[in-house]
């Protein structure tokens, strides 16, 4: 009896644009209730070909068999018709509608040929809801007052209200805590369990380590390993295959002792009200600290107002030894505080602009001159900031928009270089990062660190604070519980911390 043909083939998938050879004879099998994960660096082709297989593009040559039959995939429509979902990570979700309007968008519930709103649509939207483990989502809530985790339930929820046989899953996880990942990782088993198959694409190798089948991995449009076995291939050979070299997924060497200089950063009494509560911190130059703790901990808040962009119930900020004005940005940058926030693209860039202008924005009164502005002494500056930083490419007048994440995260960066910042911010550096960038953006950092400045980091990976951290602040619902040297935690005794609380020591 011959064996059954996989559910999904692509063979010799390509795919150009001007100047641009995205994808270069892509094979993929994925086979019915099994995840099977995609890796690569960002612009290694994952993203087009996961449009490929969401009829979003169409490959320039290749085949395309579904169930062993040859299709086309002409359209999105076309591909959910099949049985295909997409869960892009940036969700496509209509922030003015309500979670069931979104979740039936486009295939609304219809009886005796009329679409059926309100009751009907709320009804079955609970109940995928419910199938999700998050019945708490109110079906008739508008979406974008919900936070990311839950938008990106609702994502999941759309995928399952069509008849789907396979899902697409584009870093699922980069906005979800531990108790969420964990939530996610039953829902997925579930799908496979019923024969499901899922394509999965996560930078986070621990996840596919725990949740994958086979691995596919692509590199510069090609694919240079098909199906090797996720939870036996060893990391190193993972790494190598995505950047073509031996990388070390080690954190730069620390200081053996911490600077013993007075702090640059202090913060005493700080809180607000409903978000944390009263708390004290230093930082030195040259010294790292970490923020750790679940979404909603009270981390990016903490960031948040000793930046400015929040207005403290209590306490103050003191930059050296100077209290900052509460609630003002302004002072907080004139004091020399930089932020580097959790969403770079909307909080962080201006994305139709050029590098050059992203990396000067902070400083535009180094360059005009009687209300104009030297263009030559900001591309200038500009371009020092980003060499300094090994961003590429080595062309500050392109849009910024067409960089990779983590050099992306570098203009940021750089704009507080440039700037001649004090104490840097960090809110999940290297979310979206791919391995081989994350290496590089943790040298950058321990190495401005080295050079002087003060850093205060927020991450939601256990072992990226305490990687790069030279010391830890454990936080949960708000309050610190645990303070101690980077040296003396682990991953799981923080864990244990974030999810039963210790006593503030």
């Amino acid at each position: 009896m011959a064996p059954e043909p996989p559910l999904l083939s692509m063979s010799g998938i390509t795919k150009s644009f001007p100047g641009v050879r995205a994808l270069d004879g892509v094979d993929l099998d994925v086979q019915a209730g099994e995840v099977h994960c995609l890796l690569g660096q960002n612009g290694a082709g994952k993203s087009t070909l996961i449009k490929v297989l969401a009829g979003a593009h169409q490959p320039d040559t290749g085949r395309l068999r579904w169930r062993g039959e040859e299709v086309a995939l002409r359209s999105p429509l076309a591909a959910m018709r099949l049985g295909i979902a997409t869960i892009y990570q940036e969700l496509d979700l209509v922030d003015h509608l309500s979670v069931a309007e979104n979740v039936h968008l486009g295939h609304e519930p219809t009886a005796a040929g009329f679409v059926v709103r309100g009751k009907a649509a709320k009804a079955s939207t609970a109940a995928l809801l419910q199938r999700l483990g998050h019945a708490e989502i109110d079906p008739a809530r508008l979406v974008g007052e919900l936070p990311a985790a839950q938008q990106q339930i609702v994502s999941m929820a759309r995928a399952l209200s069509h008849d789907v046989r396979l899902i697409v899953m584009d870093e699922p996880s980069a906005a979800l805590d531990p108790d969420e990942v964990d939530n996610l990782f039953r829902i997925v088993g579930d799908l496979t369990a019923a024969g499901v198959a899922v394509v999965y694409i996560s930078h986070r190798l621990e996840e596919i380590r725990r949740i994958g089948d086979r691995v596919t991995v692509l590199k510069d449009g090609r694919a240079v390993a098909n199906g090797l076995p996720a939870k036996s291939t060893p990391t190193r050979e993972v790494v190598s295959l995505m950047t073509g070299r031996n990388v070390e997924y080690l954190f730069p060497d620390r200081p053996v002792a911490p600077p013993a200089t007075e702090p640059v950063l202090k913060v005493q009494g700080l809180s607000r009200r409903g978000e944390f509560e009263p708390f004290d911190l230093e930082v030195r130059p040259g010294e790292i600290v970490g923020l750790a703790g679940l979404v909603g901990s009270g981390r990016s808040e903490i960031l948040e107002t000793v930046y400015g962009a929040r207005k403290p119930t209590t306490g103050q900020v003191l930059i050296g030894g100077k209290a900052l004005k509460p609630g003002s940005v302004q002072a907080a940058v004139r004091a020399g505080l930089g932020l580097a926030p959790e969403e770079r693209k909307a909080q962080a860039l201006l994305m139709l602009e050029s590098v050059t202008r992203n990396v000067s924005v902070s400083s535009m009164s180094r360059f005009s001159r009687g209300g104009w502005i030297d263009r030559g002494a900001e591309l200038g500056a500009a371009r020092a900031a980003t060499r300094e930083l090994s961003l590429r490419p080595d062309n500050p007048s392109v849009p910024v928009r067409t960089l990779s994440g983590g050099n992306q995260q570098k203009a940021v960066l750089a704009r507080w270089l440039l700037r001649g910042c004090k104490v840097l911010l960090l809110d999940e550096p290297t979310r979206g990062v791919d391995v081989g960038a994350r290496a590089e953006l943790y040298a950058v950092i321990r190495r401005l660190a080295d050079e002087g400045l003060a850093v205060l980091l927020v991450s939601s990976e256990v072992p990226e604070v305490l990687g790069l951290a030279d010391r830890v602040l454990v936080l949960r619902e708000g309050r610190v519980v645990h303070t101690a040297p980077a040296r003396e935690l682990d991953e799981h005794r923080v864990l244990d911390l974030v999810m039963e609380g210790s006593p503030a020591s």
